[in-house]
């Protein structure tokens, strides 16, 4: 094997490597080749007698790839998988749980948008994730300036996963207590234009680890020394469709025709005789002409019988003579139980629903509930292998950001538990979902209301029914402070007698209709204290100050205040928020939901 050694590692310069030292083997996650330093490695491995290594079963995938049903199944998930629409990208980064400086956000933003356009993500989206799902694995030879590193990747290449393999070096000795020990000295890549498993050539480059992008499917042999495609589970059952099909085309063929017996009475006739004699009575009334497409003449051809053709047969003196009668033809060519059932088979060997491969069953965009199971697990299957290829995206955003100095390798451990992506999908469905979840919730919460302050609360009520957490519980509060000085809603408050941005019901009204009443979780109070007027009741008072029932108004002050309800003890006053429109200015809506939240 060469010792070229091209490419980049990232290497602490302050803190030496830890060797990690272990009586198991290093772990191999990806397939790679462990060999014992200094040594030669060879690999062999036979899957029901047909694949012997990776180029061939990389072989296998692309060529059961071509076939129209594979293909069919194969579109249906890439499809749905990589959704394209006009001026939209793909995929998303979302760092929102990210705690760093909007400026370090830009940055990682940034770069993951340099990222999709060295791959030309917006445009061969799919067929990138199209040969990652066929071939089961996806390498990119990173290009950097090795002047300026600084720069960043200045170019990823693909490379063909039949010409490289990933490579762990290890090293193994006794201890003096007599244990075998392991130990991992370096890992590689091992690239050959004649393919990384060819025996005509033990010739090849060793590429560093962190010059190549390397990401599979994540299915694995039963020895765990050979990466899979999706498309594995699918061999069997394809070559079996396969050969029914042709087993059917074959019997249709032979059978599918009537063909005509000839009994010749051949009298007492010797053997040789009686043979002579058929064959002159054959030669007599048949005429077969051929066509020859090469010379383009058209011939003779007698000496030829088939099985598409007419049977001659002798009969001896005592029989009935000459006779000529009709042999039927098959009976259940019609019959094609056995191709559905290994066409179905196909399809769950590939987790595509049958419904959406037949051409028999219609298209409906109706509700959600009309959704079958199969569909449901379909969707659970393209999420999961979205989540195995966005690691494609991290191991070139990482390799990026170390390049560019905006992060570590140790602070990438943390970023990568923090940020995920988001896929585009299609608009009309993902809306009309949306939309038959808001208006459930919101059709649930009415029925709830009657129970608010009697056996929930309204926090179990956003809780459990509007599915909101602590952060969203914040945002909300915040917005309907904010709402509460908008002239806008203060016209719809005047519309509907509510106070902006408060449930129905919270400011004493019957949300199904029936008047007004008293909210004892608003107020804090007995049920049975005696109800304030309501809202807009009193003449000359101004809309947009209307009383809370559990709120008092000072006949010395000009204009109203509203007060939020004690969370706590009534007489902490700390525990009270200022709701008027002109004592709320941006910065201090923030502060008022966090003392709301610390009440709480």
């Amino acid at each position: 094997m060469a010792y070229n050694l091209i490419g980049f590692l990232f290497r602490n310069r302050k803190k030496p490597e830890s060797q990690n030292v272990s009586v198991a083997p290093p772990p191999n996650d990806d397939g790679a080749i462990v060999v014992e330093q200094g040594g030669a490695y060879t690999t062999v491995v036979d899957l029901d007698g047909v694949v012997k290594n990776e180029i061939e079963l990389i072989t296998k995938y692309r060529e059961m790839s071509q076939r129209a049903l594979v293909d069919g199944a194969i579109s249906e998930i890439v499809n749905e998988s990589i959704v394209i629409e006009q001026g939209k990208s793909p995929v998303a980064l979302v760092t929102d749980k990210l705690n760093y400086s909007d400026e370090i956000l830009q940055k990682i933003q940034a770069e993951f948008d340099t990222i999709l356009g060295l791959l030309d993500f917006n445009n061969e989206a799919q067929d990138i994730f199209k040969q990652w799902y066929v071939d089961g694995r996806l390498y990119y030879h990173i290009l950097i300036d090795n002047n300026n590193p600084r720069d960043g990747i200045q170019e990823l290449r693909p490379i063909d996963p039949r010409r490289i393999k990933p490579v762990i070096e290890t090293e193994s000795y006794i201890t003096n207590e007599g244990v075998p020990m392991q130990v991992e000295k370096q890992r590689y890549y091992v690239y050959n234009q004649f393919g990384s498993d060819a025996t005509t050539t033990t010739t090849g480059v060793k590429l560093t680890w962190d010059s190549i992008c390397y990401v599979h499917s994540g299915l694995r042999e039963t020895n765990n020394t050979m990466i899979l495609g999706h498309l594995h589970k699918a061999l069997k059952p394809s070559n079996m469709l396969s050969m029914v099909e042709d087993a059917t085309v074959i019997y249709r063929l032979s059978r599918a025709p009537e063909r005509r017996v000839f009994f010749i009475d051949v009298g007492n006739l010797p053997k040789q005789k009686a043979e002579q004699y058929l064959k002159d009575i054959m030669s007599k009334y048949r005429n077969k002409m051929v066509y020859d497409a090469t010379t383009g003449e058209v011939r003779e051809d007698k000496k030829f019988l088939s099985f598409m053709e007419d049977y001659w047969l002798p009969r001896r003196e005592g029989g009935k003579g000459t006779e000529i009668t009709t042999l039927p033809g098959g009976e259940n060519l019609g019959e094609m139980a056995d191709v559905e059932y290994f066409k179905e088979n196909l399809y769950q060997s590939l987790n595509v629903p049958v419904g959406r491969l037949n051409s028999e069953s219609g298209f409906n965009l109706g509700r959600t509930a009309e959704i079958t199971r199969d569909e449901v697990k379909f969707g659970k299957f393209i999420d999961r292998i979205r989540n195995r290829f966005t690691q494609l995206f991290d191991d070139l955003l990482s390799t990026q950001l170390m390049l560019k100095g905006i992060i570590t390798r140790e602070d990438w451990q943390v970023i990568r538990q923090k940020i995920f992506y988001t896929f585009l999908k299609d608009t009309y469905f993902s809306e009309l979902k949306n939309l038959e979840i808001l208006q459930n919730r919101a059709a649930a919460a009415e029925s709830y209301l009657q129970f608010v302050g009697k056996y929930h609360s309204h926090e179990w009520m956003r809780r459990e029914i509007f599915k909101q957490t602590d952060e969203e519980f914040k945002q909300q509060d915040e917005q309907m402070l904010r709402e509460k000085g908008d002239p806008r809603y203060q016209a719809i408050e005047a519309m509907t007698g509510m106070m902006p941005g408060m449930p129905p019901g919270a400011m004493g009204m019957d949300p199904m209709g029936g008047g007004m009443g008293q909210d004892p979780s608003m107020m804090g109070q007995d049920p049975n204290a005696q109800q304030m007027p309501p809202q807009g009741a009193s003449e000359g008072q101004d809309d947009e100050e209307g009383i809370d029932d559990e709120q008092q108004q000072d006949p010395n002050a000009q204009n109203a205040q509203m007060m939020m309800p004690p969370m706590g003890d009534e007489e902490d006053e700390d525990a009270q928020i200022s709701l008027n429109p002109d004592d709320l200015p941006t910065e201090r809506v923030t502060k008022n939901v966090e003392a709301l939240w610390r009440t709480r």
